[in-house]
Parts: C-alpha cells; structure tokens; sequence
C-alpha cells in the first residue's frame, strides 16, 4: 500500500539461481529501493529459491525484500511455496471461468491469509508474446468483474490486463490507460502488471504513475545479463571460468533492473 500512496512502482525481478537472486538484492541494497522477488515452479526449485533468498537476506539486511510465488499452479505447490517460507503468493486461475477463478483463489486467500502470507491473482489474461496481435484484446480485464473478484476472493493485490503480453512481443505492445484509469477508480487494493519486459519506457512509466504499484519483469533481465555476457567472452585473454561469467552475466542482469527501479521512482522509497 505504500507504493499506491506515495505513487511509486515496485520491481519485481523473476529469478532463476543465486545469481539472479543475488543481484536483486545488491540492486535493492545499492538503491535503497523495495523489491518483489518473484520464482516459479514447483518442488525443488521452491525449496531452492527460498534458500537462496534466506541466505541473501541475511547478507544484507538493510535490504527490504518479499519473496513471491509467481503463477502458482497445483494448490499443493502453493501450499508447498508457503511452507518453504515464500511471504507472498499469486495463485494463477486466469484461464478459468470466472466463478471458477473465484472459487479457487478464495480458498487458497482463506489459508494463506491465516498464515500471515499475501495473496496476488490475475483478473483478465496476460498472454505470450508471439500471440500478441491474436490474443491482447480478448483477455483485457473487465472492470466490473474486477470489482465484485476482489470482493469475493478478498485478494490482497490484483494482477490486471491492460495491454501487455508475456515475454518477446510479434508487434507493436499498445497499452489501454484509459482501462487502467478505470479499474484505478473502482479497486482500492494495489494493482499487478505483469509481462513488462519489451513494453517500453514510456507504457511502464505512464501505467506506474497512473495507478500500477508491480511490475514483473523477466525477460528483459535475462537478455540484458546475455548481451554483457556475450561481449565479455567475445574479447581476447578473457577469464571464461565460472566465478567471473557468472558475475558478468549479474552484472548485466543488475544494470537493467537498476534502470527499471529508478523507472518506476522507487530509489530511496524502502524504510525498515
């Protein structure tokens, strides 16, 4: 809620290893910004996640940081998410019907809720982005819906679609802010945009100063982080051993995330 208040846009970085995790953190901590820690999945690759985000709290514990399930799937591996220590988790029924969607989110808030954890679901459908031109109208979210699903489902953020698509975009990404005003007017808990890698600047910027307080980014992490990796190793006499790619490729990874948190005016905005 305070980003609402104060008109600021968290970033919430999707990881993958310790790397990734690590420069979230080193971002977090450089900038004194907030951040949403997002990781997928199931099983394992929770458990493993949690354990690299404990670690990197206790390495720097200025830093504030949440760590969030994203597109949670199977209820086991919510509850599993939950378990292993994730404070926040989205629980993704996008596709379903709506009283389906409800249903099953209500269940999964009235658990979570009484464990202190939060919880984040989707309201419309943010597609990929190589179906863009086929996909992006269909799945706008409703604004009447949205109102009577926050009630219903009692969730603590809504993730809404407005215009932006999963990972690489086949076309132009056109944004609905006149949607987003809308639903800005009518839900009173903190709003999600989800798929912002590849968006542009000038969309992200505009849709966090008009009433979007997360922004899940991906993609345009993981290729900022290629790109410094790739000229690295291009270059003669270079170390291509593990400790130093791997600090290049967070490095790149760091740069665009630092980029997106000063985007979204969240530098100096975290307060322990």
């Amino acid at each position: 809620m305070d980003a609402k208040k104060g008109r600021y846009g968290v970033t919430a970085p999707n990881v993958m290893d310790s790397i990734t995790v690590e420069a979230a953190f080193k971002v977090a901590d450089k900038l004194k910004a907030p951040m949403i820690i997002d990781r997928g999945g199931q099983g394992e690759v929770l458990e493993a996640g949690a354990d690299f985000v404990a670690f990197y709290a206790k390495k720097y514990p200025n830093v504030v940081a949440t760590l969030n399930l994203d597109h949670g799937g199977p209820f086991e591996a919510i509850m599993l998410a939950i378990r292993c220590g994730f404070n926040s988790v989205m629980i993704d029924r996008s596709t379903l019907p709506f009283e389906e969607n409800v249903k099953e989110v209500a269940e999964v808030v009235k658990v979570a809720h009484a464990l202190g954890v939060s919880v984040e679901a989707e309201l419309g459908h943010v597609g990929q982005g190589v179906e863009y031109e086929q996909t992006r109208d269909s799945g706008l979210t409703n604004p009447d819906e949205a109102v009577e699903y926050v009630k219903r489902t009692g969730v603590d953020c809504l993730a809404v679609s407005i215009g932006t698509s999963h990972g690489v975009y086949k076309g132009t990404p056109y944004l609905d802010f006149p949607l987003l005003e809308k639903l800005v007017s009518l839900v009173d808990i903190p709003l999600v945009l989800h798929g912002g890698s590849g968006t542009g600047d000038d969309n992200l910027q505009k849709a966090v100063e008009n009433g979007i307080q997360k922004v899940n980014l991906a993609t345009d992490l993981v290729t900022e982080g290629g790109k410094y990796l790739k000229d690295y190793i291009s270059k003669d006499g270079v170390d291509i051993r593990y400790p130093a790619c791997a600090k290049v490729l967070m490095d790149g990874y760091a740069a665009k995330l630092s980029h997106y948190v000063e985007l979204f005016h969240a530098v100096g905005k975290a307060a322990k």
